[in-house]
């Protein structure tokens, strides 16, 4: 809170200078030459300067003062003078008081001024003056006021400053000054006011200040000083007249010296805004006179010292907001009794609020908002009589709105908003005539709006949207001629716009969505001319929106889901600062009128879910400030017009769901802030532009269902921030891009089915981590599904069906249904699908490998027959042998020949035996394959059979795993 004091000039003062004319008996020659020369170099479109001639005494002359025929004052102030100060004013060297202030004079002060050694006033401020302050303005050893603030100046205040023994009052705020405050502005022992607030002034409050012994008023405000405040500065009885300390908007740090408890004739002490913190250490019981203390936007803790006010004291204004300070409302205010603006909101405050606020009788503002106050508002809030502003919001405070708090007839804005309060609206709120703000958003109240309400004749604001409000609107609203915003929204209210709302003739803002008003709108509405933003939405009512175009001074109209019929009045034309115009899912017919293309401020025209019919208006090019433009699920037609591409401010462009036709113009591609295009559902034909990849902030990329042809543009990979595209239902060709693959932000879906697209899936796909839906299907696509898709692990929908795909599905995907791979090739398998049969490949090793088994073990089944034939014949030898020992080598050639025959036809018998074993072999199934060996291997004396059937068995486990 920035405070003033009357002998410090601001921007806005105006100085009175005591001067009185004196009579002339002669005219000093010398004065009036140069006081011409002054003239003619100043422009005075005002004409002040008229008087100035020779035919009359100088003494006579508008803003001059004499003192024995010597011109001893100049005074023009507030003479609309402009031009440079002359050089020639210290001419004048008589000159006692110089005031140029607020006029339009510019350039540097001149260091010349420093040769009037009788000037005791130099008052320059409110002009447009630049540079820096001349270091001669040191020699002005008589000067007393010297008041330069509010304008460019900038610079550092020079030290020579010190040098002014004499001055009372230096006012430098409002400038541009840099660097530190000098130390030698601690031998201005004389000094009375210093004014430095609104420069960039940094570094410490130098401690040599304690030399200003007369110091009254210290304005350093909003600046950039830093470090602890001085402790000394209460400490020393030099200071002990200051009244007025100011140190607004720096960075001050530290905690608050409780040496400033001294400062016994302190009355202002603004502190806020810098970096303070630690405990309140200040006493209203040391500070006497203090009417105002200042403390807010700081980083202060704990609560208010419990013997902060005793006695009838004259604290008026206590401002705590914005700090750190907690615990229960702080009783020991209560003890304050002459508190009339109580400020402890955005700080940690909590529990109930004490019905003892009754004693703070004077208090005409009190703000509690933005803590953690619990409880209902207690009663006795109705004693506080002279309440005008009661600022509660944002707490966590219950219960019902006490009807003693229609007894506050002064009370003009109550905030009750964002707490948890219930019940109705009490009548007796509408006792306090004084009202002009209410504001109970965000609670649960019930019942109806007060009938009553039209008592209230000083109401401006009436906020009670996000209630459980339900009934009409009263008509006695319409009497409250003040109102200028009604917000009712989000509440269950009812019934039509009551005709009194005629009367609403300063209304500028009405909300009333989401409720469940109905009928058509009273026609007198037309008269409201002072209306800038209109929100009816998601209601139900019907009729024109004739009624709302009576005012030129729209800015925003949202009559979004409700039932309004008829056509676009061309009279919401003639409101040139429009910027949002929103009718959607109405039942509104016609054309859109050319006449709209006079909205050159508009940013959102929303026309979509309606019947409009015709072509689109080119005049709309005007409209180069749309950011939002949709115009889908109408019944328009023609073609989309290059015109478009001008509009390059586009975020949004919706013309789905209509009767477009012919090309899609390349000239979109100039639209660089293109956040969505939907162009879908409409007979749009030839290729999409390779214009598109201008587009590279496009979010959302919708064209399907139209009859677009050709390639999908390759320069597609350029629109990186893509999460949705959709091309589906079209007659495109050619093979999916691989580049699309890099559009790594794809999420929401890519759509490419119901086209011609040919060739096979790029394994690019495979990068889009994040795509969750993904549909090729109804293509010509070819060759097998990449393994790469398998890596999409945030895929939820997936359909590839009606392709000519082949080969086995990833394994990834079997969780997928069968539709999702329907209409392909039957060599498409795996899970949903059937199992994959054996590849040629596979089929091949398995039955060499089997032949392999069956050739060994025929082998060794042969050669045991073998044995056994041939132990069976060397034992019959050995007994023939041993019958015939006689016989002849005749005979025993002859049984030689006859073994032989045997030999021969076991020969034929092993064959046989081998190749149905073979035979068997060639029907083994690799499955089948185990440790335990097969019937016939049962009889087997060796391990050769299981060895090899284990190593077949250790090849299929590989087989397996590379398929997973």
């Amino acid at each position: 809170m920035e405070l003033s004091f009357p002998s410090i000039n601001t921007k806005y003062s105006k100085p009175v200078l005591g001067a009185v004319l004196v009579d002339a008996h002669g005219e000093n020659s010398t004065d009036s030459y140069w006081l011409l020369r002054i003239k003619s170099e100043l422009d005075d479109p005002k004409g002040v300067m008229e008087s100035w001639s020779l035919d009359a005494n100088v003494c006579t002359w508008y803003g001059l003062t004499c003192s024995y025929d010597q011109v001893v004052g100049l005074n023009l102030s507030w003479s609309g003078l402009s031009g440079s100060i002359p050089d020639d004013l210290w001419r004048l060297s008589s000159l006692q008081t110089i005031d140029l202030s607020t006029n339009i004079l510019t350039g540097e002060i001149p260091p010349e001024l420093g040769k009037l050694q009788n000037l005791r006033v130099l008052l320059l401020h409110s002009n447009y003056l630049s540079g820096k302050i001349p270091p001669e303005i040191g020699l002005l050893k008589e000067l007393q006021v010297l008041r330069m603030g509010n304008n460019l100046l900038s610079g550092e205040i020079p030290p020579s400053i010190g040098n002014l023994s004499e001055l009372r009052v230096l006012g430098l705020a409002y400038c541009q000054l840099n660097g530190s405050i000098p130390a030698e502005i601690g031998l201005l022992k004389n000094l009375t006011s210093l004014d430095l607030q609104n420069n960039s002034l940094s570094g410490l409050i130098p401690g040599e200040i304690r030399g200003c012994k007369e110091l009254q008023n210290f304005a350093a405000s909003n600046n950039r000083l830093e470090g602890d405040i001085p402790s000394l500065m209460g400490s020393l009885k030099s200071l002990e007249n200051l009244k007025y300390l100011n140190f607004l908007g720096n960075g001050l740090s530290g905690n608050i010296p409780s040496e400033l408890n001294k400062l016994s004739q302190l009355e202002v002490l603004d502190l806020s805004r810098n970096r303070l913190s630690g405990t309140i250490s200040l006493l209203n019981t040391q500070l006497k006179n203090l009417t105002s203390l200042v403390l807010s936007d700081n980083a202060l803790n704990g609560s208010i010292p419990s013997n902060f006010c005793l006695g009838d004291l004259n604290l008026q204004e206590l401002l705590l907001a914005r700090n750190e300070l907690l615990g229960k409302f702080p009783l020991e205010l209560l003890s304050c009794s002459s508190l009339q603006q109580l400020d402890l909101s955005d700080n940690r405050f909590s529990g109930e609020l004490p019905p003892s606020l009754e004693k703070l009788a004077n208090l005409t503002d009190l703000a509690l908002n933005n803590n953690s106050f619990t409880g209902t508002l207690p009663l006795e809030i109705g004693s506080l009589s002279n309440l005008e502003n009661l600022y509660l919001f944002g707490n966590m405070i219950t219960g019902r709105i006490p009807a003693e708090i229609g007894k506050l007839q002064r009370l003009r804005i109550i905030y009750l908003y964002d707490n948890q309060m219930s019940g109705h609206i009490p009548r007796e709120l509408t006792n306090s005539s004084s009202l002009t703000e209410i504001d109970f958003f965000g609670n649960h109240f019930t019942g109806s709006i007060p009938d009553t309400i039209g008592k209230l004749k000083n109401l401006v604001l009436l906020q009670l949207r996000q209630n459980d409000l339900s009934g009409p609107i009263p008509p006695s609203l319409g009497y409250c001629r003040g109102l200028q915003f009604l917000v009712l929204a989000d509440n269950k209210l009812s019934g039509s716009l009551p005709p009194t709302f005629r009367f609403l003739s300063e209304l500028s803002t009405i909300t009333l969505y989401n409720n469940s008003f109905e009928g058509p709108l009273p026609q007198s509405l037309f008269l409201l001319k002072n209306l800038k933003i209109i929100n009816f939405s998601h209601n139900r009512f019907t009729g024109s929106i004739f009624p709302l175009t009576g005012s030129n001074s729209l800015t925003a109209l949202d009559l979004t889901n409700n039932s309004f019929s008829g056509p676009l009045p061309p009279t919401l034309a003639t409101s040139r600062n429009f910027r949002r115009l929103r009718l959607a899912y109405n039942r509104l017919n016609g054309s859109i009128s050319s006449e709209f293309s006079q909205l050159t401020e508009l940013n959102f025209l929303d026309l979509s879910y309606n019947n409009l019919v015709g072509e689109v208006p080119a005049q709309l090019s005007n409209c180069t400030k749309l950011e939002h433009f949709l115009l889908n699920n109408n019944q328009l037609t023609g073609t989309m017009q290059p015109w478009l591409g001008g509009l390059q401010q586009l975020g949004e462009l919706d013309f789905s769901s209509n009767n477009f036709h012919g090309k899609m113009p390349a000239e979109l591609g100039n639209c660089s802030k293109l956040l969505k295009l939907s162009l879908h559902s409409n007979n749009l034909s030839s290729t999409i532009p390779q214009e598109i990849g201008n587009l590279t902030s496009l979010n959302v990329l919708n064209l399907q269902r139209n009859n677009f042809s050709g390639p999908i543009p390759e320069t597609i990979q350029h629109c990186m921030k893509l999460y949705e595209l959709r091309l589906s239902e079209n007659f495109l060709t050619g093979f999916i891009p691989a580049e699309l693959g890099g559009l790594s932000e794809l999420q929401v879906i890519l759509d490419l089915s119901k086209n011609f697209l040919s060739g096979e899936i790029p394994t690019s796909l495979g990068n889009l981590m994040k795509l969750e839906r993904l549909n090729l299907s109804s293509n010509q696509l070819q060759g097998e599904i990449p393994s790469s898709l398998g890596k999409l692990t945030s895929l939820h929908m997936l359909n590839l069906s009606s392709n000519h795909l082949r080969g086995q599905i990833p394994t990834t995907f079997s969780a997928f249904p069968l539709s999702s791979f329907m209409g392909n090739d039957q060599e498409l398998c795996g899970p949903p699908l059937v199992a994959c049969p054996e590849s040629e490949g596979q089929s091949k090793r398995r039955l060499s490998n089997a032949a392999v088994i069956g050739i060994i073990m025929a082998i060794v089944s042969t050669s045991t027959v073998i044995c056994l034939v041939m132990i069976y014949a060397m034992l019959r030898i050995w007994c023939k042998w041993r019958r015939q020992v006689s016989i002849s080598n005749l005979d025993a050639n002859a049984g030689f020949d006859h073994e032989n025959k045997i030999r021969e036809e076991k020969k034929r018998w092993g064959f046989v035996e081998e190749k149905w074993r073979i035979n068997v072999g060639e029907y083994w199934k690799v499955d089948s394959l185990a440790l335990v060996p097969s019937p016939q291997d049962k009889e087997s004396p060796t391990t050769t059979t299981t060895s090899c059937i284990f190593n077949l068995k250790m090849d299929q486990d590989s087989m397996e795993k590379t398929l997973v």
